[in-house]
């Protein structure tokens, strides 16, 4: 049967009453647990691709749908539901504490040191807010699987919904692989350096990291992909800890000039002195530079589009935030310590992005390695996520899901060489690490990260029979509900002028001639 979309709440009872019963309240609102109150849903259960639902599941609770989720695959061979919030917590780990945290010195030089902090704090906590309301979104809809479905119930059951939703899905998380191909490709010129005989170098060492990396991609659940993820960024925080060690200890910055010089290959002039620092931007700073830092700090925090994916492979769904909350904790810490420390250390004239370019070779080589792991896994991580929508699509009710069988597995491995391919051909077509985060930043951050989750909050309240500022007069309601406007605001601002402002970036570079062409050969190493 077809669902039937409606914004009045889902059970038969009065209005006022509902609103006080099923909106959130407490300490279990913010940081989860047995005592979590699950509000109606704001529509039927759907199916993963159309509208169409089965009679009898139809009317069953999210707790019944949970339950008969995790009984229907007690006796498979592979099982999904089974992750921990520690587990869980892992995967947050993994995807959040990655080599985009080396961006957050040239953000700062860019914003200043002040600007920067602020921003830090304030993106940090916008996305721990958008996330608790995903997280509630996905508790009175257990049966969604990832983003797309979310997408979908979000804006009435359109079909158009979910096929959008399914592009910028595939689209975000297949630029994350290409940027991860693109450092992987630029580590190891930084080791081997410009001149290592090899045939089109660049090129040559994407592909030998896109074979690595879909081999990485093979586990086919969370629960095993998440011990790869507590190594991952265990490597990640020991990499720019020394990072940061290293800038603070080393004479001077890389390409550091005590008087005025030039390039003896170009004539331009060269940075000197000693490092500047500054609280507020420079004079002269343009929008277009000044967003594009912000957008670099923003991707670095927005991961929201894989919640809805780990959230379903969890056992317990209501402890989700106490993995969201030490993740974000530990993010604050380590972003702002890492970057405020770098960029005083570095100072504006000798700032790379990543920082590590910023240390002498011996430092650089040292703590680039320690972030290998990261280079592979969150590439993986994400590819998996890809893989997962596709192949739950195409074997939503065949044995080859739960079944180790040759044609899960053959199917499995194509999806995610498919994604590795695509991934290869955008890191050569943009070949730039800057303005590819900011980019993703704007196309993509705008929906998953700010405008999906306002809309999110609107739907629920209408569902708890109270929407804020139309009915419920309270001042949290007043709050959360210009709150969620301006996060609406927000995501709209990033898809105009965040994508303007990328764009602007990328061919301001290449006009510069600061970063080298499409599909180059030349060494990319910092």
């Amino acid at each position: 049967m077809k669902a039937e979309y409606s914004d009045e709440p889902s059970m038969n009872y009065d209005a006022h009453d509902a609103h006080e019963a099923s909106i959130p309240r407490g300490w279990s609102a913010w940081f989860g647990g047995p005592r979590v109150r699950i509000g109606p849903r704001i529509a039927p259960q759907i199916a993963p691709i159309s509208n169409e639902i089965r009679d009898s599941e139809s009317d069953l609770s999210s707790d019944a749908i949970l339950n008969k989720q995790i009984e229907e695959e007690a006796n498979c061979a592979i099982q999904y539901r089974t992750c921990s919030w520690q587990k869980t917590a892992a995967l947050l780990f993994s995807e959040y504490i990655c080599l985009a945290i080396m961006s957050f010195p040239w953000s700062y030089s860019v914003l200043g040191l002040v600007p920067g902090l602020i921003l830090t704090v304030v993106q940090a906590l916008l996305v721990l807010y958008t996330s608790i309301i995903l997280w509630e979104f996905c508790l009175r809809h257990p049966e969604v699987r990832d983003v797309c479905d979310i997408g979908q119930m979000l804006f009435w059951g359109q079909k158009w919904a979910w096929y959008f939703t399914a592009v910028m899905f595939i689209l975000n998380n297949t630029f994350i692989q290409g940027l991860h191909v693109l450092v992987g490709a630029k580590y190891l010129n930084t080791m081997v350096g410009p001149n290592a005989g090899i045939s089109c170098q660049t090129v040559s060492f994407g592909a030998i990291v896109c074979v690595i990396c879909w081999l990485s991609s093979l586990p086919r659940t969370f629960s095993m992909l998440s011990k790869l993820g507590t190594a991952s960024a265990a490597f990640t925080f020991i990499s720019v800890i020394l990072a940061t060690i290293f800038a603070g200890v080393q004479d001077h910055p890389a390409g550091f000039n005590a008087e005025p010089t030039t390039d003896p290959t170009t004539g331009a002039a060269l940075p000197f002195g000693n490092p500047i620092v500054t609280a507020v931007p420079i004079l002269g700073t343009t929008f277009v530079s000044g967003l594009g830092a912000f957008l670099n700090i923003s991707y670095t925090f927005i991961g929201q589009i894989t919640l809805p994916s780990f959230i379903a492979e969890m056992r317990e769904p209501k402890d989700f935030p106490k993995a969201l909350w030490a993740c974000t904790i530990l993010e604050i810490l380590v972003f702002s310590i890492v970057g405020a420390v770098t960029y005083a250390f570095v100072g504006n004239q000798y700032m790379t992005s990543p920082a590590f370019g910023s240390l002498i070779p011996l430092y650089k080589k040292i703590a680039f390695s320690f972030m290998i792991p990261t280079i592979i896994f969150l590439g993986v991580l994400y590819a998996s996520v890809s893989a997962r929508f596709i192949f739950f699509r195409i074997f939503h009710t065949s044995r080859h899901k739960n079944e180790h069988t040759v044609v899960g597995w053959v199917s499995w491995a194509l999806i995610l060489l498919a994604t590795w391919i695509v991934a290869f051909v955008i890191a050569n077509s943009i070949p730039f690490f800057n303005s590819l985060l900011a980019l993703m930043s704007s196309l993509f951050d705008s929906f998953f990260g700010f405008i999906f989750w306002g809309v999110a909050y609107f739907r629920m309240r209408k569902a708890d029979g109270a929407v804020a500022l139309l009915r419920d007069r309270s001042f949290r309601g007043w709050f959360e509900g210009i709150l969620n406007i301006i996060i609406i605001l927000t995501g709209l601002f990033f898809l105009s002028a965040g994508t303007y402002a990328s764009v602007q970036g990328i061919l301001d570079e290449f006009a510069l001639g600061t970063v080298g062409s499409a599909f180059q050969c030349a060494s990319n190493g910092i």
